[in-house]
Formats: structure tokens, sequence, C-alpha cells
């Protein structure tokens, strides 16, 4: 269905318009393929784009599997050395949830984790600042 709009403003060209219009109006140019080519490569060209930010990411995490590995194996190593008081969480840093009578243990760790994942994000965007 054609908008009324559209309808409107076909019947108010003037005669410039219409003169312009005719200027303007040609025949297709025969180009024996060559725009049906050239949308083609562009279209590979954005497919390729689209997968290799994807793609590169996957070899890259195939490469770091190893390195992760050893760097959580010092990091246990690590906490291991580290004095047992230094890794206690005093229990007034949590908030308490005197309403939630069951599962109160795995509500304060969810909000531990929230408030060690904030304090990561904070510390990392100071890092890349």
């Amino acid at each position: 269905m054609i908008s009324k709009i559209i309808n409107m403003a076909e019947k108010l060209k003037d005669a410039e318009d219409r003169l312009l219009e005719a200027m303007f109006q040609s025949e297709q140019i025969a180009d024996d393929g060559f725009s049906r080519r050239v949308v083609t490569q562009i279209r590979r060209r954005l497919w390729i784009k689209r997968l290799a930010l994807p793609v590169a990411m996957l070899i890259g995490g195939v490469i770091a599997v190893k390195p992760a590995a050893q760097l959580v194996t010092a990091a246990s190593k690590l906490l291991t050395v580290v004095p047992q008081g230094m890794l206690d969480v005093p229990t007034d840093w949590i908030p308490q949830m005197q309403s939630v009578a069951f599962g109160a243990t795995l509500v304060q760790m969810v909000v531990l984790g929230a408030m060690l994942l904030a304090a990561g994000l904070l510390g990392t965007r100071m890092l890349v600042e």
C-alpha cells in the first residue's frame, strides 16, 4: 500500500520537478555483471570483517589455555604461602540478611562475590587508565 503522503507528493509535482525527473531518467547501463560482482565482493568483505574478531578470539583463547593454567597453579601455590589470617574476610564487611532464614549463607556468599566483582572491575579500570 502506497502512503498518502507519497501520493500527494506525486500529485504536487510542478514543471521543474518533471523537468528534473526527465533529465535524470535514463536506462540502465549494461555492465556485463560488474555491479553484481562488486556487490558480491563487498558482502564477502563484510562477512570476513564480522568473522575475523571471533575467530581471532578463539585462536587466542586456544593459545592462552596453557599459560592460563600455569598462572592458576602459580596463584594456588602463592595462596598457600600467604598467611591464613590475611585471607579471612571479617564478617562485619559482609551485609547481614536477617529476613532470609533459608540459604542465608548462600546470600552472604553472593553478596561477597558481588563485592569482589565490583572491586575487581574497579581495579581493572584503574589499571587501564
